[in-house]
């Protein structure tokens, strides 16, 4: 028993990091139809830049704010110089945001160097608790936490927000809400902008999680965010909460029960879903 609830612990939270990187992108991806690679670098840049200042602080929670906000700032100049003048063509979206990862990878080589560095938890987190037998890291807790206040977070700014009303419009229809007066190009950047964060949020959590961070690490778990966005379905954060869950807890149960599966089970999901659903869990046709 305490095998299962650990196992599941460990999924959720994963699942809670996979989400953070994902609710961004698919907001992302479902208003602005844009498809960004350079996320994932933004991920590693949190990453990167969360551990550097708890080093140099050793104040966590200082730690975070600062990782959410360069990923932010980041993703102003990425959207702004970057993803701007390739809307609506999606070729173009593609090989320029990876070309964006791959410059924002060799980056942090420039800042942090090539090799990969270790992360530790600050004293407050380290340990675990005991209930009945059962160990729970207290890390993983943590981090469970933070995900369930963001996704809260999520659903206040868009159904009870006036700005969470136009992007949830623009999701539907942007043309209609641009021939409303809206300026649809700010509900772009502040979309774009807070997928940055969370991105950037999540690296950082990532990081102590893993407890080694590297400079491709981008490119990983971007691919595992698209996964999640098409599972899930385009556009749709409760969409992104279910699938980044479902592959989360698919690859602990995976790795722990059949070891050989733990690499492929994604994509089998993710096949499966496109062959029974193409729109995804939670998406809708059109």
């Amino acid at each position: 028993m305490d095998v299962l609830v650990n196992l599941f612990v460990n999924g959720v939270s994963t699942g809670v990091l996979i989400f953070l990187l994902a609710s961004g992108l698919t907001l992302i991806f479902g208003l602005m139809d844009v498809l960004n690679f350079a996320h994932g670098g933004l991920f590693a840049w949190g990453a990167f830049t969360g551990v550097w200042l708890f080093q140099v602080t050793g104040s966590f929670m200082f730690a975070l704010l600062g990782a959410i906000v360069v990923g932010m700032f980041l993703g102003l100049i990425l959207e702004r110089f970057l993803i701007r003048p390739v809307y609506g063509n999606h070729v173009r979206q593609l090989l320029v945001t990876l070309g964006g990862m791959l410059v924002l990878s060799e980056c942090i080589k420039v800042f942090w160097g090539p090799n990969p560095i270790g992360a530790k938890l600050p004293n407050w987190l380290q340990g675990s608790f005991t209930f009945d037998g059962i160990i729970l890291i207290k890390y993983r807790l943590f981090v469970i936490v933070i995900g369930l206040l963001v996704y809260i977070g999520f659903v206040l700014l868009l159904r009870k927000t006036k700005i969470g009303l136009m992007i949830r419009a623009g999701v539907m229809d942007k043309e209609m809400v641009q021939a409303l007066g809206i300026n649809v190009k700010a509900i772009f950047s502040f979309v774009f902008l807070l997928g940055a964060g969370m991105a950037a949020l999540g690296g950082f959590l990532l990081a102590p999680y893993s407890g080694v961070i590297f400079a491709e690490m981008g490119m990983q778990y971007a691919i595992l965010a698209f996964i999640v966005v098409i599972i899930g379905g385009l556009g749709s954060v409760q969409g992104s909460v279910i699938a980044s869950l479902i592959v989360g807890l698919a690859g602990a149960f995976t790795a722990y029960y059949v070891p050989d599966l733990s690499l492929a089970i994604n994509m089998l999901m993710l096949l499966f879903v496109l062959l029974v659903k193409p729109t995804g869990i939670v998406g809708e046709k059109g």
